[in-house]
């Protein structure tokens, strides 16, 4: 998409196009609260936050209020990774035991695994989450926490536990998402010599002036309440609290209050909050290019599909490239997205994608867990988005 081309768009169609979307959705009461940014060719083309941060409160949300990001974290440590493999202090194929002495799964055999940091950025590591497995399934066994749920263990005790437990499969072999970008963040601690997030803040955050995004709540009058859905309308999110998720798998275990909590363990896979215009702009500036954080042929790397054809439960038609999901065949997939499109979302309610094709960055944040990530909005919002600015 040119320049042209966007100045050409109907932004009254797209806007309206959007709209009855959210509004159709809030009528249905999927949603309680949800900012929206759409980016076409570096122009916010649509800006609207809807609904309440807080219902209980009868508070409006506005665009500048902040979220529990959960795997949108994603995304944010793995650039932080990224970042250091440019300035040559890592490298994809280094063992990771060569950082984490300590960190040494074995295989089902018994025998110890060699896992590099290219498998833990790309999943395919071995590990798992304790959300996707069964009830009482080994990571439950193993005390391992998922990095929602609000516990007074240490990243490095958390380690422990995940390397007590047998890896699923040989690293390199399989896909399957998992909590490898928490031990990735472990990695980024001892590149760095810092904590997880004074490195995320000097690699990434700073640099890119994500003022609104960290490890806690930066303002904590700002954090919109959690919801998840219920009948007839969502609830708020208890402290603790059980999510139910696929059918046979044991669900999330989250603790809201983590996000408020300093002494939590740093979560790279989970724990980082933030705004919807901080992750726009990061996902704006690895779309352009990647300066000034990274060169332009490592942000090529990081979107090109890395697993060849790996099958992706629940992902048909997509691949995953350093940090995040790759859009392989759209028709596989459903979607009217282009090729080559990333995307990711997070369980407290959020997605965004982005299309290089149309120049095109998105991002919708919500505070209702579930619906916002992988619900019926999702999609609906995708066609609005792809209706709207083919019009």
């Amino acid at each position: 998409m040119s320049k042209l081309y966007s100045k050409k768009m109907d932004t009254d169609y797209l806007e309206a196009r959007i709209d009855e979307v959210i509004d159709r959705t809030f009528a249905d009461k999927r949603l309680v609260g949800a900012v929206i940014k759409v980016a076409v060719d570096g122009e916010l083309v649509y800006n609207r936050a809807a609904g309440l941060a807080d219902r209980e409160k009868n508070q409006p949300m506005q665009e500048n209020n902040l979220f529990r990001l959960a795997s949108v974290s994603k995304p944010i440590v793995s650039t932080a990774a990224l970042v250091l493999l440019s300035q040559g202090r890592i490298h994809l194929d280094d063992r990771v035991d060569r950082w984490l002495p300590e960190f040494r799964p074995r295989l089902e055999n018994g025998d110890f695994a060699i896992l590099t940091i290219r498998h833990l950025i790309t999943h395919t590591a071995g590990l798992t989450y304790r959300f996707f497995q069964e009830e009482n399934g080994s990571y439950h066994r193993a005390g391992v926490s998922d990095g929602m749920d609000q516990t007074d263990i240490t990243l490095e005790e958390n380690l422990r536990r995940i390397a007590s437990v047998p890896l699923l499969y040989t690293p390199g072999t399989q896909w399957k998402y998992s909590i490898a970008t928490d031990v990735l963040g472990a990695v980024i601690e001892k590149v760095s010599g810092a904590p997880l997030s004074e490195a995320v803040q000097s690699l990434v955050l700073k640099p890119l002036g994500m003022n609104d995004t960290g490890f806690t709540a930066v303002d904590p009058e700002r954090l919109a309440t959690a919801y998840t859905n219920d009948a007839p309308e969502p609830r708020p999110i208890r402290d603790p609290d059980h999510i139910p998720f696929i059918e046979g798998t044991a669900g999330f275990q989250l603790s809201p209050g983590r996000a408020l909590d300093d002494s939590a363990y740093h979560s790279g896979g989970a724990g980082m909050v933030g705004s919807a215009g901080d992750l726009l702009l990061m996902l704006e500036t690895l779309r352009k290019g990647g300066a000034p954080l990274l060169p332009e042929s490592l942000v090529r790397e990081m979107t090109t599909n890395q697993i060849g054809n790996m099958p992706m439960a629940f992902w048909p038609g997509r691949g995953f490239g350093l940090g995040f999901i790759l859009l392989k065949d759209p028709i596989a997939a459903g979607t009217p997205e282009s090729p080559g499109t990333w995307r990711m979302g997070g369980t407290y309610g959020h997605s965004w994608f982005v299309d290089p094709e149309q120049q095109l960055s998105v991002v919708a944040f919500t505070n209702t867990a579930l619906e916002g990530m992988s619900g019926q909005f999702t999609v609906d919002l995708t066609e609005a988005v792809y209706d709207g600015i083919k019009k």
